[in-house]
């Protein structure tokens, strides 16, 4: 009986995992507002979200591909298109059309990857907020992470694909995606155009963590010798980083404009963390404060990801308005110029983005619209913690 129970209530969470999307998530955030290059470093947040989806990917697979597809477009597409209701009324009602694109045909095609976003959305270019609060340009704020939903759209349609390659050759097809991105880096492959090219980039750069998630899933990894990935991985990542502070003189060492030390370096500290990788299905005893920090921000993935840019903007324009005042600039010069208010204010704005947009996560996925999905709800009625998370 207690094997049936546990039957019906599915899997439960890997809250190591839960961990590192949360952290992925507020580190992504606060690159966003500081911009300080050495935070992908310190933690490669896109490659860990990428490889945490092709991990829940391999493992939805064991249903028919078709369906699981469907289910994943599902899931992403309806908070993008609540994104592009607000975004792309906005930018209309400020005056944006076809003639601003130069090809007004074009411009109505283009405006369909807001619905399917197979390469990037367009936007409108200099828009200024209303009386200021958005500042200039706030479109391509908005429309900077969807990058990130086209990525992750074409992984989820190729997946099938990925993991029949896996199993077939494990490690060539891991590697495949970091041999791309050196072709593109060197100059031995080069493409026409913008979007295509830019595509090609994106999935060359994180499709080697996509993949590492999925094999993660089906186990190669554990087929290793325990010793193979401590020893390994770090030359790997020493690379990356070496070839990083190369080409550094010409980017400002940013990883994200150097797309083959990105790869590389992403690539190794995935390796190391799916390595560890322990089984969490209860939190720790020193984590078990953060449970419904966790839980909602799982919860909340995609919207939070979706708005974030745009809360940073409005964040960074509220407090840069209190330079106006003569009290402030005299005696708290210190606290204006500090980032941790504007990060404050940007992550209340977030929440508040989570209560007004982030039920569509839960109308995407079938579920009950909530409000503050923490978990809180359920734990209160005395359910264990590890069965109280809500999917991610």
């Amino acid at each position: 009986m207690p094997q049936q129970k546990q039957a019906r209530r599915g899997p439960v969470r890997d809250r190591y995992f839960d961990l590192l999307r949360a952290v992925a998530l507020f580190r992504v955030v606060l690159y966003h507002l500081t911009g300080w290059a050495w935070l992908p470093v310190v933690f490669p947040s896109m490659g860990v979200m990428f490889a945490l989806a092709g991990n829940l990917m391999a493992r939805s697979l064991k249903r028919p591909a078709v369906q699981v597809v469907r289910g994943r477009m599902r899931r992403l597409l309806p908070p993008l298109w609540l994104l592009g209701a607000v975004g792309v009324t906005g930018m209309l009602l400020q005056g944006w059309g076809p003639n601003d694109d130069g090809h007004p045909g074009w411009w109505w095609l283009h405006l369909t990857f807001w619905i399917l976003p197979l390469s990037d959305p367009p936007y409108a270019e200099g828009l200024s907020g209303i009386h200021g609060l958005l500042g200039d340009n706030w479109a391509s704020d908005l429309a900077g992470p969807l990058w990130y939903i086209r990525a992750y759209l074409w992984y989820v349609l190729l997946s099938p694909l990925l993991l029949r390659a896996l199993r077939a050759l494990p490690w060539p097809t891991i590697l495949a995606p970091i041999a791309l991105s050196a072709a593109f880096q060197f100059g031995y492959l080069e493409l026409p155009g913008e979007r295509i090219p830019s595509a090609l980039t994106d999935f060359s750069t994180f499709g080697a963590c996509w993949i590492l998630g999925m094999a993660h899933q089906e186990g190669v990894l554990k087929r290793l010798p325990r010793y193979v990935v401590p020893s390994v991985a770090p030359l790997i990542g020493a690379l990356g980083l070496w070839y990083a502070f190369g080409e550094g003189f010409k980017t400002g060492y940013d990883l994200d404009s150097i797309p083959f030390a990105q790869a590389v370096w992403s690539f190794a500290t995935v390796l190391l963390l799916l390595h560890v990788s322990p089984s969490w299905s209860e939190w720790p005893r020193r984590l078990r404060r953060w449970d419904r920090v966790v839980t909602l921000l799982n919860s909340r993935a995609v919207t939070i990801y979706l708005w974030h840019n745009v809360c940073i903007l409005i964040a960074a324009t509220i407090w840069d308005q209190l330079w106006g005042f003569d009290v402030m600039y005299e005696h708290f010069t210190w606290l204006l110029e500090s980032p941790w208010p504007v990060l404050v204010l940007a992550w209340l704005l977030i929440g508040s983005c989570v209560v007004w947009f982030g039920w569509m996560e839960d109308v995407a996925a079938k579920r009950k619209p909530q409000l503050w999905p923490d978990g809180g709800g359920k734990a209160a009625r005395g359910r264990p913690r590890a069965r109280a998370a809500h999917r991610g």
